[in-house]
């Protein structure tokens, strides 16, 4: 049986290797039961895992290599190709492994990325292969970037040179655009939701040519009522690019996930907001697993006062800089401060360096050993694992999608028109869905966390957050070090 062997294997690859990760033999056995089923399986993940799932899922591969398509980024099939196939292969273990848009033909493991997902779904290539996603909780993410497109001034001169008979309609469409678009925006440089007739108009007119280039040809086909559209604007050069994106697409790509059996790692504890896309992709797990660690149920110091005021008071930013600076006081260790306004946290930054110098650093992942790092929840999120364990770790403010984002304003106007709670829906799930990840390498340095949105204590669904948390024992005093 693929489970036992998985097992047998593994087992004396790991006394051969020391890993403190105590899962390695569960995993392996979820995942070899999976192949073996072919069934659909969600395996959640400590939030500290960093990784070390990667011995779970190749070892039992090694030995079905052809039952799978393993969907990947660029820094993971890099891990795997430079770092986990020759460890593999100095233990005796042997994984081949494709790489093309066309299947392979012999026994092998399909690698590739959310786009080549995409197509090969499209193209019917991916036949009775399972779906091997190790990051579900970012697949919804990363299939709406690879489907989002963009259309230049560049490419509006390729398409009146492949249409000259409708050069006029096409300048005077654009004119009209560009005149709404430069009305509408209400600050230099920012984005402006394209809305109107002059893009239905521009829909109608290519839909009487007889071909258009990419990617208008992709415009022509998509569903305006499944898509979100904005400007980005340079005032500079008077000139705008045209963005589109997929309002939900696991529910315009319902058959990727539907049509194969998927093997899903999941590391960010939302079940909620899983379900949500399960519903959208018209899937539902045959199996649940949950693993945990037990470094995650040590109480994690939280500072966060009763009385602090809301992000959109104007006594705010001088309240985060007068807590922050109180905070880093100190602190012998590294502090990492959240932030999603790029405005405010940029304002930030230049406060608490004038204060504290060279130890203040912005999105840096070399920071001093005692330094200040301010940075967005994506850029920490996607950079933890380059920096050391924080001492302590500052929200300046909870990661909630902000309405001027023309994407987040599209999915909330969706949700109104359906009639569904669009905060608790779309944005509370989002934003609680970042929270374990985040904090987990507090917890393993043992540091204390900070909360300076007032939002926390001043609105009912702060203690969503704070169970999301749990365990936590409250902060009252700051004490230096």
């Amino acid at each position: 049986m693929l489970e036992a062997q998985a097992h047998h294997q593994i087992k004396t690859l790991l006394r051969q290797e020391e890993s403190d990760w105590p899962h390695h033999l569960t995993l392996s056995r979820l995942v070899a039961r999976s192949l073996r089923r072919r069934d659909t399986t969600l395996v959640q993940l400590p939030p500290s895992s960093s990784e070390r799932w990667w011995l779970g899922l190749l070892v039992p591969l090694c030995l079905a290599p052809e039952a799978g398509a393993l969907v990947l980024t660029a820094p993971q099939r890099r891990r795997l190709l430079q770092l986990e196939l020759p460890r593999l292969r100095n233990q005796g273990l042997r994984l081949p492994c494709w790489q093309g848009t066309t299947p392979p033909e012999g026994p092998q493991l399909w690698l590739m990325d959310v786009a080549e997902l995409i197509q090969a779904h499209r193209d019917g290539h991916l036949g009775t292969r399972q779906l091997l996603i190790p990051e579900m909780d970012q697949l919804s993410r990363r299939m709406r970037n690879a489907l989002t497109f963009e259309i230049t001034p560049h490419h509006w001169d390729e398409l009146r040179q492949a249409c000259p008979q409708a050069e006029a309609g096409l300048m005077e469409l654009h004119d009209r655009m560009s005149r709404q678009l430069f009305a509408g925006a209400t600050r230099p440089g920012g984005a402006v939701r394209l809305e109107g007739s002059a893009g239905q108009a521009l829909r109608d007119l290519l839909q009487l040519m007889p071909s258009s280039p990419e990617p208008w040809d992709k415009l022509r086909k998509i569903n305006p009522a499944d898509w979100t559209e904005w400007a980005e604007l340079d005032h500079r050069l008077l000139q705008w690019r045209w963005q589109l994106a997929p309002l939900e697409p696991l529910l315009l790509l319902r058959g990727v996930l539907q049509d194969h059996p998927c093997l899903m790692f999941s590391s960010n504890g939302d079940n909620a907001r899983l379900d949500l896309e399960f519903e959208q992709a018209g899937v539902v797990p045959d199996v649940r697993a949950t693993l945990r660690e037990r470094e995650l149920n040590e109480p994690l110091p939280l500072y966060a006062p009763r009385r602090q005021p809301l992000p959109n008071t104007r006594i705010y930013s001088q309240h985060l800089l007068e807590e922050s600076r109180r905070l880093i006081l100190g602190q012998a260790g590294m502090t990492i401060l959240l932030i999603n306004d790029d405005q405010l946290r940029r304002q930030l930054t230049s406060s608490l360096a004038a204060e504290f110098g060279r130890r203040v650093d912005h999105e840096s992942t070399a920071p001093e050993s005692n330094g200040v790092v301010t940075c967005s929840w994506d850029w920490w999120l996607e950079h933890q694992e380059h920096l050391p364990s924080p001492a302590q770790l500052i929200i300046g403010m909870l990661p909630l999608a902000s309405l001027d984002n023309p994407l987040t304003s599209a999915r909330v106007e969706r949700l109104k028109q359906q009639g569904e709670d669009w905060f608790r829906t779309l944005l509370l799930p989002e934003a609680l869905s970042l929270i374990p990840a985040a904090i987990a390498p507090l917890r393993r340095s043992g540091g204390r966390l900070a909360i300076l949105d007032g939002r926390l204590r001043g609105r009912s669904w702060g203690d969503q957050v704070l169970h999301r948390l749990e365990p936590w024992i409250p902060l009252q005093r700051l004490l230096p070090d």
